[in-house]
């Protein structure tokens, strides 16, 4: 892995020169966190994981967060900061000034989980692990969140940055990154974001540079349907979509950059009696290269047509034809954040000095937004690890060393990241 160990100062000179300070002030590197700030971490363990309990079992369905947003906007009033508000889109901002003017450094979260509405949510504990749908994903970055405010909040600490402290909507699923999305481009803090650093999963060790573009269709194919007795004979759109299934697994993709597509949820019909009106597709397709993505994309859709016109040259057509619809759903643009970035090296650093072993990755997160806008992003994860992610089974390990080791990854690199001092 090309990184090496830095003090903050060597690294801060990368992006921009620190300012004078009319105290003797030392800052904080991102491989020292001081201890004073670990055993206010570990101090606060049990409040953490309290609040981690109360955060998952406050549902947030897509579209549906506002209730776990009021909660948390409130939460972090409780932890000290005053400049707390919910925009438009419904996700929580939170200033922390600094002492100087400028762009502001953001941490965030995000509130929506992948669990319908009506999901049974109770966390129950087994020996070092906590159970619930979203503890890991993101419950645990929240909680995380206001963990760290209090720290700062606290020791009195001054950053030389401006920290906005940021639970997005919508990063989920069908949500499409729209809270983030909203926050670079629409919101009240578009042009004036330096730095992002999301917090998302439960493995510290991971550190995602790079965002993973793709691209979400719901293909609709249409026909005459009728009686499966009385019709029988004539063109049927569940045949043309399974013909449009056969092709698209049919095409190849590389390994590397990873390429991938999946057939993903299928609707539609009337009844077993009937032959169906139109049926429904859905599918996802990623990669980290933007012109794959885009190929890939093609060959997808090339193959939905094929199947319709499969469909219509093999049965009658006296009552009608078979015809697609092809629905954009999703689009979640790629980037990166260059691997010598201060950010990067930061979050490396910190991972590391914590104990964990700090790796390089790309995935799919909030950080894809600024990514793709060329503004430093990050996404790393917290606490000691977890599993069955998306899943009712879902885990969290909160054994307290590693746990807290965990959370201590991410206040450092907020510390070194926005050039904090400590008098």
């Amino acid at each position: 892995m090309a990184w090496h160990r830095m003090g903050l100062a060597a690294l801060l000179a990368l992006a921009m020169p620190l300012a004078a300070h009319p105290l003797a002030a030392q800052p904080i590197e991102a491989e020292h966190l001081p201890a004073s700030f670990k055993a206010d971490l570990d101090a606060q363990y049990d409040r953490v994981i309290a609040d981690l309990i109360r955060i998952t079992e406050t549902p947030a369905p897509p579209f549906k967060e506002a209730a776990r947003a009021e909660l948390f906007a409130q939460m972090l009033r409780n932890s000290g900061l005053t400049d707390v508000t919910i925009d438009e889109k419904g996700n929580v901002l939170a200033l922390r000034p600094g002492r100087e003017e400028g762009p502001v450094f953001v941490v965030s979260a995000h509130l929506d989980t992948v669990f319908p509405e009506g999901t049974p949510i109770t966390v129950t504990r087994d020996g070092e692990r906590l159970l619930a749908p979203g503890i890991g994903d993101d419950s645990l970055g929240l909680a995380s969140i206001l963990a760290w405010v209090r720290v700062l909040e606290r020791h009195d600490i001054s950053t030389r940055q401006s920290i906005l402290f940021v639970a997005t909507v919508g990063e989920e699923g069908p949500g499409d990154l729209r809270g983030v999305r909203h926050l670079f481009t629409q919101g009240a803090w578009q042009g004036r974001i330096g730095a992002f650093m999301s917090i998302d999963g439960t493995d510290a060790g991971r550190i995602v540079h790079a965002a993973v573009g793709s691209r979400r269709y719901r293909l609709v194919f249409k026909g005459p349907g009728g009686h499966s007795y009385g019709a029988f004979g004539i063109v049927n759109p569940m045949a043309a979509m399974a013909e449009a299934v056969r092709g698209i697994y049919a095409i190849q993709v590389p390994e590397e950059p990873k390429t991938t597509y999946s057939a993903s949820v299928v609707s539609g019909g009337t009844s077993v009696n009937s032959i169906p009106a139109e049926v429904a597709l859905e599918i996802d397709m990623r990669s980290g290269d933007a012109a794959l993505l885009r190929d890939l994309e093609t060959q997808v859709l090339a193959a939905a047509e094929v199947g319709v016109a499969s469909e219509n040259a093999s049965r009658s057509q006296r009552a009608g034809a078979v015809s697609l619809v092809a629905e954009l759903t999703g689009d979640r643009p790629g980037g990166v954040t260059p691997s010598d970035h201060s950010l990067i090296s930061n979050a490396l650093a910190a991972s590391q000095a914590a104990g964990f072993q700090a790796r390089l990755d790309d995935s799919s997160t909030d950080s894809n937004i600024p990514m793709s806008l060329g503004i430093p992003a990050v996404t790393i994860g917290s606490g000691a690890g977890g599993g069955r992610t998306h899943s009712l089974d879902e885990f969290l390990v909160i054994e307290c060393e590693r746990f807290v080791a965990g959370l201590s990854v991410g206040l450092t690199v907020i510390l070194a990241q926005t050039g904090a001092e400590v008098p």
